[in-house]
């Protein structure tokens, strides 16, 4: 009988500055996988937490005292001789100034400039390769932080949700669902609030999902779907995965494991505070929220009595970002 692996936590940084560059460490010789980059960090020691253990390597690897850390995305990655669970954290504040502390060249990149491609590990700074698990973060980070969710409700409300999206769309909003689950008005009206809503996005060079609660034959239209709970936990019964981008509703542990089950892009996790849209239920709160989005291995947006207000509580209990009906997501002048 083979040994089982060793299995190691880590701690990981993504250490973005200003201007939304990554800082990357290539391995010095003498450990393993030598010359390859990845993300500062390192094994958390028994009794610590997280972010005690990533601040500690921060400092032991690169000299500077951690000040500003999101939780993240916890996800698992099986190498050839270990399996490594990896608590990704970002990180927006230090003191001091990055250098190797143990030999290790250092590199700011626009994670945008590092190549991802399913056939080969990322190539980062000056062609070399990435750890293979530092490939989802690096399409995590690609995520738009605000999600813009449709409530116009009735025909008559179409050309100010345009009006609305638009200003949105132009102050930098990304990424927007289509869902009107209680339309007042006739199945073409719905399919042209669609078509109308999904033409805006195209324009702007955003992304539009629909919502798994229209027309099945709608769905290729967008550039992926938003399955509710119930929804997915059909999807996942059929095993056929939706193409384009793919996030999933979920309320509990029983969604975010089906969101898992599915290889979902991203969840939709809530609702964190009381609204008008769940009168009477209760709410999950930011410890239950943050508990569960642990679990996700992927991009979380907290939803539920979110605006602009309230992202920074959303980034300290691990969410990606926030996702709204009514909510202000756009700063306004």
């Amino acid at each position: 009988m083979t040994d089982p692996k060793p299995y190691v936590r880590v701690a990981a940084g993504l250490i973005l500055d200003s201007r939304g560059r990554l800082l990357l460490g290539q391995r010095p010789e003498g450990k393993a996988w030598p010359g390859w980059w990845e993300f500062p960090g390192g094994k958390i020691e028994a009794g610590e937490t997280v972010e005690q253990a990533l601040v500690r390597e921060l400092d032991e690897e690169l000299g500077i005292r951690a000040t500003r850390v999101y939780p993240w995305v916890v996800h698992v990655h099986e190498y050839p001789k270990s399996i490594v669970e990896l608590a990704f954290c970002q990180v927006t504040a230090w003191e001091g100034e990055p250098h190797g502390r143990e030999n290790q060249a250092l590199d700011w990149v626009d994670p945008w400039d590092i190549r991802l491609d399913e056939s080969e590990h990322p190539i980062g700074p000056g062609g070399g390769s990435l750890l293979p698990a530092a490939a989802p973060p690096l399409r995590w980070l690609r995520l738009p932080t605000r999600y813009r969710i449709s409530s116009i409700g009735h025909p008559d409300h179409l050309a100010g949700w345009l009006a609305r999206l638009r200003q949105e769309l132009l102050g930098g909003l990304q990424l927007v669902q289509f869902r009107e689950p209680g339309w007042a008005g006739d199945a073409d009206s719905l399919q042209a609030a669609f078509q109308a809503t999904l033409a805006l996005c195209r324009q702007q060079g955003a992304r539009c999902l629909i919502n798994s609660c229209h027309p099945h034959a709608w769905w290729s239209q967008a550039d992926g779907i938003q399955l509710r709970a119930a929804d997915a936990a059909r999807v996942l019964q059929q095993d056929i995965r939706p193409p384009g981008w793919l996030g999933v509703s979920a309320h509990d542990e029983e969604g975010i494991a089906t969101a898992r089950q599915l290889q979902a892009d991203f969840v939709v996790l809530g609702h964190v505070h009381e609204t008008d849209s769940h009168p009477g239920a209760a709410p999950l709160g930011w410890d239950r929220f943050g508990a569960l989005a642990a679990a996700a291995g992927r991009p979380v947006f907290a939803i539920g009595g979110q605006s602009l207000d309230t992202q920074e509580a959303a980034r300290r209990n691990g969410a990606h970002g926030i996702a709204a009906l009514r909510g202000q997501l756009i700063e306004t002048c």
